[in-house]
């Protein structure tokens, strides 16, 4: 316990404090003075320690608070500095919250060992003794004037070291000012003579009660608890150490709140207090307390609300009533907390049961009985045991559990009426206060069922449920050994060609019913010791063992050729179907299962390359163009990836006049340190990857970049084209990604032609044609592309809403060498222009195709005659020049 003072008025202002207050002290107690002081003697007695003594340290002021809350000297007074320890004068306002002055000797040795005692010259009449676990000086109602705080620490108790001295300075309230104080003088001088030695007894007196009213405030605060007085007659309620996260006192419409009004009690709550508030006021019970949740600034606090009735009158009418209330809300957290662990363990699906140190069960929930059988009295001071298992077992888990504190299994046991059930355990040990093993937890699961199914997983695995062939995951366990075990095979894969289309048209069970036959067909093929899997889907491989006999390998793959060249009679019809096969040989082809199997597919795929129904071997020219592939498809993700795709520029010119009148987007990609990469090998894996989305959004951007700034500077009046390729072109948000790009860069969409290959469009017309539709009503220029390399329909020709039909390079390069191509060109050429449509041809390289062209009325043309692609730099440069024909 510590004991501490609050200071008080002194000298003449003390004085008149008392003269004015005299009327309202007539009845104030004398309360002993001497009780801190002979306790402080006890205290140091009892604590003296045993460290050495040193004077290289002082204490420390740390912080000050107020009503218990850390606050900063300068808000005080700005005169103060805003580092405490270092402040030699503190200058305070008049407080009506007690204010606390935190101290500690932070470089003292053993400081853990310190005792400390402070006083305030001028408020307190002896020193004040303390140890380092309270290290806080706390005044109430210091007057106004100057004092003097000391605090020194002792290691004995005797030798008092590190003394640190600090003046304070309580600023006078206006009503002491120095005319206040001339006119007191004035009015009392007389009366304060004659009273003088009554006010310095009454004076003493208060000082006394204030210092008892400090300690009881201080025991209030430290508890937390909030009193209130309740003058019932008056219908006021006095309340002291209000909490600040409820500011109101509950509204229970009988001490506080008129009927009608919204109350901070909760409403499930609020009947319950009203019955135990009126039940007291009544007299049927001694002491009122009841729990009940407040509202609070941030949610519901329950709290403790107990009280009784201090007065009544002669009816036994209750006058004044007097209570605390108590936080409780951590209690209540903590309380349903356990209710929830409680109700969980009991109602929980998996058995729970709890051993005391001596292995004996001291509870079960209800699950334990469902599993064993066994009732909860039946398991009570029950020891652990399993009776298919020896002692020895048991003890090797009891010794576990002591040395590692958790043991996990899974063990069988019998149940009440003797059938056997598997169970998956786990025991943890409980450790107590002083890090001893009281209670160890059992938990644990009735896994019967699941290992049951397990196994009967583990069977159906390994077969493929449609067909009973051995499945993928047996085929890699069993080749996986023959590799291992360096045993010389072979390998032969197979699908079915155009499987995906049969499935479509004619459904799913007609596709699963072929390859059910399929199955059987080819299980009639290869020798008795060859062991035949089904991969997945369509895909077939058959492990021919013990053999790299070229001629055994190529007579099996065509026995299966030959048996599904056969048709296959399925629901009233007869299917024929072809089969691509790749075939491996190990360890030739390859040094894993893995590799093995990728080789066959590639060559599997290989003999589709060549139009399907053969069979081709795995061989190195085919791994390369694998690898090149890859290493395309790599270095095309990269340049996406780090922008070095580059667009370059070919002018388009009217073959009239030979002047500039639009251009077209072209994109190459040049990784640097890896070179150039033609268009012909990497767009075509673009677009079967589908990074061409990617690719194509890019090339879009830049070139309508591009397009922005040349139409700002002049330099371009016409359109620049851009070709859609077949994926983006069938994007159901095409035309929203278009316009998107085209706001972000500036550009208008009058500036854009979009050209869209003649065999993308006929593949879907009727979509196309709402597609493409779309995009004209939004200002964007179409133009066909390729026209004349694929099939077009005239019928739909001529609903397509394109400007622009663009003449492919091929009919081009013949036009004078070939009188079928220059008629092809002119037949073209016409029906462009029947049907209102401008013609371009493309991959014009001499001056003789131009003047053909021509002659033929086609308007525009670009190709190497006017310029390869150029950069954006080059391109500027070159438009501003005026086209020439050599």
């Amino acid at each position: 316990m510590h004991f501490r003072s609050q200071g008080g008025a002194t000298g003449g202002n003390a004085l008149l404090a008392f003269v004015i207050t005299l009327t309202c002290a007539a009845t104030l107690l004398m309360l002993p003075s001497l009780f801190a002081k002979t306790h402080a003697t006890t205290y140091i007695a009892t604590y003296a320690a045993q460290s050495p003594t040193s004077s290289d340290w002082q204490v420390e002021l740390i912080s000050l608070r107020i009503a218990n809350q850390p606050i900063q000297a300068e808000q005080l007074d700005s005169r103060n500095r805003a580092q405490l320890y270092n402040t030699q004068t503190l200058f305070l306002p008049v407080l009506e919250s007690p204010i606390s002055i935190e101290f500690g000797a932070p470089y003292a040795p053993n400081a853990r060992q310190l005792y400390y005692r402070y006083k305030m010259q001028g408020a307190d009449l002896d020193w004040i003794y303390t140890d380092h676990q309270y290290r806080r000086a706390t005044y109430t109602n210091l007057a106004f004037g100057h004092y003097l705080f000391m605090i020194e620490a002792s290691y004995d108790g005797t030798t008092w070291l590190g003394q640190r001295q600090l003046a304070v300075e309580v600023a006078a309230p206006a009503w002491l000012s120095p005319w206040a104080l001339s006119m007191y003088a004035l009015l009392g001088g007389a009366g304060i003579i004659a009273l003088f030695f009554i006010v310095r007894a009454r004076h003493r007196a208060m000082r006394q009660l204030q210092q008892s009213e400090e300690r009881l405030k201080l025991s209030l605060w430290g508890s937390g608890d909030q009193l209130w007085d309740w003058d019932i007659a008056a219908g006021v309620i006095h309340r002291h150490n209000t909490w600040r996260q409820v500011s109101a006192f509950p509204i229970d419409y009988i001490r506080t709140g008129e009927p009608g009004s919204p109350s901070n009690v909760h409403p499930q709550d609020l009947a319950n207090l009203q019955q135990a508030l009126n039940q007291h006021l009544d007299g049927h019970t001694q002491f009122f307390e009841v729990t009940y949740r407040v509202q609070a600034e941030d949610g519901w606090v329950s709290v403790l609300d107990r009280g009784k009735v201090v007065e009544r009158n002669e009816q036994q009418q209750a006058l004044r009533m007097t209570g605390t209330m108590k936080d409780i809300t951590p209690l209540v957290l903590a309380e349903e907390r356990l209710k929830m662990l409680a109700t969980s363990i009991t109602n929980i699906s998996d058995g729970v049961c709890i051993y005391d140190h001596t292995f004996a069960v001291v509870e079960a929930n209800q699950s334990v009985t469902k599993i064993t059988g066994f009732s909860r009295q039946q398991m009570l001071g029950r020891p652990l045991q399993l009776q298919l298992y020896s002692d020895d077992y048991v003890n090797q888990i009891k010794r576990t559990l002591q040395q590692y504190g958790s043991w996990h299994g899974e063990v069988e046991d019998l149940r009440s009426d003797g059938s056997l059930y598997q169970i998956e355990l786990t025991i943890d040990a409980i450790y107590d206060d002083s890090s001893q093993i009281s209670h160890y937890v059992a938990t644990f699961a009735d896994i019967s069922e699941r290992k049951q199914t397990e196994r009967e997983l583990r069977r159906l695995s390994n077969t493929d449920t449609l067909t009973g062939l051995p499945n993928r995951s047996y085929f890699q366990v069993s080749h996986a050994n023959l590799v291992r075990k360096r045993i010389g095979h072979a390998l032969v894969l197979f699908d079915l060609d155009d499987f995906k289309k049969i499935n479509d048209s004619l459904g799913h069970d007609l596709g699963d019913e072929l390859l059910l036959q399929v199955a059987e067909r080819i299980a009639q093929v290869g020798r008795p010791q060859d062991t035949f899997y089904r991969l997945g889907g369509d895909e077939f491989v058959l492990l021919l063992e013990d053999t790299w006999n070229m001629s055994t390998t190529t007579d099996i793959a065509n026995q299966i050729l030959h048996a599904m060249s056969q048709p296959f009679h399925i629901q009233q019809q007869d299917i024929v179907v072809g089969t691509s096969i790749g075939i491996v040989v190990y360890p030739s082809d390859g040094n894993s299962s893995q590799e093995l199997l990728q080789n066959a597919d590639t060559a599997m795929y290989h003999a589709k390359s060549r139009g399907g129904h053969n069979y081709q071997f795995f061989n190195e020219s085919m791994n390369k163009t694998a690898v090149r592939r890859l290493q395309v498809e790599n270095q095309l993700r990269f340049a996406l990836r780090h922008k070095h795709l580059q667009v370059l520029y070919q002018p388009k010119v009217s073959l009239v006049d030979y002047q500039f009148v639009g251009l077209e987007a072209l994109v190459r990609m040049n990784i640097p340190g890896h070179g150039p990469l033609s268009p012909s090998e990497f767009i075509p894996l673009a677009e079967e990857t589908g990074l061409i989305i990617e690719m194509g959004e890019q090339v879009l951007r830049q070139t309508c970049r591009d397009m922005r700034l040349w139409v700002e500077q002049g330099l371009v009046q016409g359109r620049v084209a851009v070709n859609l390729s077949a994926k983006q072109f069938v994007q159901p948000n095409l035309t929203e990604t278009i316009m998107t790009i085209l706001k972000e860069e500036g550009l208008a969409p009058q500036h854009l032609e979009l050209e869209i290959t003649e065999g993308v469009v006929m593949e879907d017309p009727e979509r196309a044609i709402a597609i493409m539709t779309e995009l004209h009503q939004q200002g964007i220029h179409l133009a066909l592309d390729d026209f004349g390399t694929g099939y077009s329909s005239l019928a739909y020709l001529k609903r397509f809403p394109i400007q622009t039909l663009k003449i492919d390079k091929a009919f081009v390069d013949d036009i004078n060498g070939a009188e079928r191509d220059r008629n092809m060109v002119a037949s073209i050429v016409a029906m462009a222009h029947n049907l209102g449509l401008d013609v371009v041809a493309e991959g014009v390289v001499d001056a003789a195709q131009a003047a053909t062209l021509s002659h033929l009325s086609c308007e525009y043309a670009q190709g190497f005659l006017f310029a390869e692609p150029l950069s954006s730099d080059a391109f500027a440069a070159h438009i501003s020049v005026p086209a020439s024909i050599h």
